[in-house]
């Protein structure tokens, strides 16, 4: 299954979810989290610092989002968790 980067419309499509996930850390700007302030990479490692780092409500409060945005961010997160090795993600960032 291609996994393509969502960011400001990039599009880059990779075959594994690992690749896709170290490009949005290494070469999208990196953002502020709105609940705490702390400085994180954006797409997927963005998404999994805030929601589990904060509650839904504080995330909903923060971003404006609505109960379809969680939802939609829940799944996303549930479908990469499933298939990605993380291990290998945090070895390629450590580089």
């Amino acid at each position: 299954m291609p996994w393509d980067c969502g960011i400001d419309g990039c599009g880059e499509t990779f075959d594994d979810v690992e690749p896709a996930i170290v490009h949005q850390a290494t070469e999208h700007e990196r953002r502020e989290c709105k609940v705490c302030g702390t400085i994180v990479p954006d797409g997927y490692l963005s998404i999994r610092h805030v929601f589990t780092e904060h509650s839904r409500a504080e995330y909903v409060r923060a971003y404006s989002a609505s109960s379809e945005d969680v939802r939609e961010r829940e799944d996303l997160l549930e479908e990469i968790e499933s298939v990605a090795d993380m291990e290998r993600i945090a070895t390629e960032l450590s580089r």
